[in-house]
């Protein structure tokens, strides 16, 4: 009987579902695209897809950060601009943002949104490679790709109930934002890949650049993939390769040069803007040394279970127990004002963010605590909330520490190793870790002609591989490097 009640009870869901679908493809019906000028189906209007792009920017820079440098930024900036002026939508408010993060990676937000990493920026050598990758996100916006996935997901039923899941206060624990970013940063199709290659090439020859620097990109992913192993960098992993891209990219830059001369390549601009940009992890933001962590800026230090994979964003740090059986976060509890622990915990049960909690105040690391666990309310038709490990720290006046966690069971193992993390909290008093400094972009001219691997030798110590040194310039490890060529190597800061 009861699972003939649940059957009947999906059937009118999905009814209700489908109800509310024909309902919406009424109100919203076809839209024009403009790539192609075709109508085509559509449940995002244009209002919606500005609105989620608008959403969507203050997640990002909270979870990526906005790279310090204004001077690159507007330089980014500009290049993008005029790609976008040639485009289809030249008068959508555009935004091209550089973001502060290690990853070589750059995407596209519906509504104008376009962001690329301090990481990929490296990886490049001239402006019109810089064009090639932007005009390639450009294309994504353009051709409404964002647009058409989310309508393709709400048609498959899936829906974009989100935020759901948990309350807002729990949500980043829950996996709710990173689900709405992955919502907002789409793993386009092979076929939406090749259209934004065209257009990406399309927008960079109409803007002045020559598009022939283009296919070095592929060629540089295609590397650091291969240079990984199995792990792909993060731009193929949402960007999927729709053949050979370099070769295929290859052979439309040539067609749409043709006969023209004069095309732009500005490599000496570019690398004159490259100079002194942070490369790889910026241990400024916190950094690891084995299994301890410490935060420069907030003057704490903390050490994770060993064995546990560990990583470390903008807005929060997370660890996993090696078999997923256990997961821990860390990140600075919101609007909590000058409250103390047991008074945030209060206030969550009071504003029914928390359904019960059971703990008790402590001190940690000298600051006033409260350690124990909670309950989330019921959500999604779910009888109970979930039980998660929970702990707040007041580790200064504008900072309460969260520690948020789940194991298979109260007092297990890895609960109690979670406890051990949060009691693990310190205040960081080694002056050398307290102030660390990152590996940086240097930029020069080969003094003579030689063997690359030999060259680079002469920028000065270089901070990672010869190999990954070769990648980042677009060379091989025994190409002849020429007097005057362009180098870039990676200067190394101090985390000691």
């Amino acid at each position: 009987m009861a699972l003939g009640l649940r059957r009947a009870h999906r059937a009118l869901t999905a009814f209700a579902a489908l109800f509310a679908l024909t309902s919406l493809l009424l109100l919203t019906g076809c839209a024009v695209n403009p790539v192609t000028g075709k109508r085509e189906l559509s449940l995002v209007s244009a209002d919606q897809e500005l609105q989620i792009g608008k959403d969507g920017y203050s997640a990002t820079l909270a979870e990526y950060g906005q790279y310090d440098d204004a001077k690159l930024q507007a330089y980014v900036d500009s290049v993008g601009k005029k790609l976008a002026k040639v485009s289809e939508l030249p008068n959508l408010d555009w935004h091209f943002t550089v973001l502060d993060d290690p990853v070589v990676n750059a995407f596209a937000m519906p509504g104008g949104y376009i962001y690329i990493t301090r990481g990929i920026l490296a990886h490049l050598n001239s402006e019109a490679q810089l064009a090639g990758v932007l005009g390639h996100e450009i294309g994504h916006v353009t051709a409404r790709h964002s647009a058409k996935h989310i309508t393709q997901q709400q048609l498959a039923g899936l829906g974009l109930g989100l935020a759901g899941a948990f309350s807002q206060t729990f949500a980043r624990y829950s996996g709710a934002a990173e689900q709405a970013l992955g919502l907002l940063m789409l793993k386009y199709g092979r076929d939406d890949e090749s259209q934004s290659d065209a257009l990406g090439i399309k927008y960079a020859i109409a803007a002045g650049y020559d598009p022939r620097e283009i296919p070095a990109t592929y060629a540089m992913l295609k590397r650091i993939g291969e240079r990984g192993g199995s792990s792909l960098p993060f731009y193929l992993s949402t960007h999927p390769d729709p053949g050979d891209r370099e070769a295929r990219t290859t052979a439309l830059a040539a067609t749409a040069v043709g006969t023209r001369t004069g095309l732009l390549v500005q490599q000496k601009t570019y690398m004159d803007r490259l100079r002194g940009v942070v490369f790889g992890e910026d241990p400024r933001g916190g950094y690891f040394d084995g299994s301890r962590f410490y935060q420069p800026g907030m003057g704490f230090e903390l050490l994770f279970p060993d064995g546990w994979a560990k990583q470390n964003s903008h807005s929060s740090l997370v660890a996993q127990e090696p078999s997923k059986a256990a997961f821990a976060q860390v990140t600075l509890a919101p609007n909590a004002g000058t409250l103390s622990p047991a008074e945030y915990v209060a206030a969550l049960k009071r504003d029914g963010r928390v359904a019960s909690a059971t703990g008790a105040v402590e001190t940690i690391g000298g600051w006033p605590a409260w350690v124990g666990h909670i309950v989330t309310p019921p959500a999604n038709g779910a009888a109970t909330g979930t039980v998660l490990f929970a702990a707040w720290v007041r580790q200064g006046p504008d900072r309460l520490v969260q520690f948020l966690g789940q194991s298979a069971a109260v007092g297990d193992a890895n609960d109690v190793k979670l406890g051990s993390l949060a009691r693990s909290l310190r205040p960081l008093q080694d002056a050398r870790r307290a102030s660390p400094t990152p590996d940086r972009v240097v930029v020069g001219q080969s003094p003579s002609a030689g063997v690359f691997n030999v060259m680079i030798g002469k920028l000065g110590p270089c901070a990672i591989p010869l190999e990954d040194a070769a990648i980042l310039n677009g060379r091989e490890l025994d190409e002849r490097v020429i007097t005057g060529d362009w180098l870039k190597s990676v200067a190394p800061g101090k985390k000691l």
